[in-house]
């Protein structure tokens, strides 16, 4: 499949694209700060990035648990920071009216996984025109994605791209099997692996989700390795205090060694 470039991103070219930023927005301040700090970053390290942040949560695990700042609000920030800093922006939709309403400023429609099949989300991401980026459900096989592929291609929109996010493996815990990956893109897809969420345990802390965030730049470094198209990483200034995924997100501080190590091993395997 040809490369898709999204402004300064491409996606299946010569460098691997990366999708960094927190799991949601958890204030405006909160975002614009984060999305500065991982910008300066990439540019230091002449990474190219798409910037990720989430205006709702809408598949928390309590009802107690923070979600966003709702969908209007929450676009109309990150289209600005798109625009200020120069950089392509993403969230998920999870209803057709969101995503009509995401695609007149958000570059990239996020697909959750637990909605990858929805053919209704899928045909209203597909016209609004904008790359889709869809998540591997948990409980698909990498063959599955065909599926959704022909769906996204038969509503007119074939600037698509899969994310491997982990499988389920018995109660509490996914397992990232990264023959997926290899599978996937001898398809004909781009694939991008999510590290952060893969290293999730669901529901592991019975009221919310819990998870190993050291393991994600392990598998990172892994999915690099077997062959993918970029890495996509949640980042937290402080992951202990995030109102959401706290144990699975990697501290910004972090983040110039694992991108260093990440392109060191894309170079040495291309």
């Amino acid at each position: 499949m040809k490369p898709l470039k999204i402004r300064s991103v491409t996606i299946g070219g010569g460098k691997p694209a990366f999708i960094l930023g927190p799991c949601v927005i958890e204030s405006e301040k909160f975002v614009w700060r984060m999305a500065r700090k991982i910008a300066e970053i990439c540019r230091a390290e002449s990474v190219p990035f798409i910037f990720k942040a989430s205006y709702d949560k809408a598949n928390r695990t309590s009802v107690r648990s923070y979600r966003g700042i709702g969908v209007e609000q929450g676009c109309e920030i990150l289209a600005a920071i798109g625009a200020e800093l120069k950089i392509p922006v993403t969230t998920d939709v999870h209803s057709p009216a969101e995503a009509e309403i995401a695609g007149h400023v958000i570059d990239v429609l996020q697909i959750p996984a637990f909605l990858c099949r929805q053919t209704d989300l899928l045909e209203a991401a597909a016209e609004t025109g904008r790359v889709i980026n869809v998540k591997k459900g948990q409980f698909l096989a990498p063959w599955d994605v065909k599926n959704i592929a022909e769906k996204l291609a038969a509503f007119g929109n074939k600037n698509f791209l899969f994310t491997e996010r982990g499988t389920t493996f018995g109660y509490n815990n996914l397992v990232a099997d990264f023959r997926s990956l290899y599978w996937m893109r001898q398809a004909g897809y781009r694939v991008i692996f999510d590290a952060t969420h893969s290293v999730q345990r669901p529901g592991g802390a019975g009221d919310a989700t819990s998870g190993d965030g050291e393991l994600a730049p392990v598998l990172a470094r892994a999915a690099m390795a077997a062959g993918c198209d970029g890495i996509f990483m949640e980042v937290h200034e402080n992951p202990a205090r995030a109102l959401s995924d706290g144990p699975n997100q990697v501290p910004l501080k972090q983040l110039p060694k694992h991108l260093r190590m990440l392109k060191a091993i894309h170079a040495a395997v291309s």
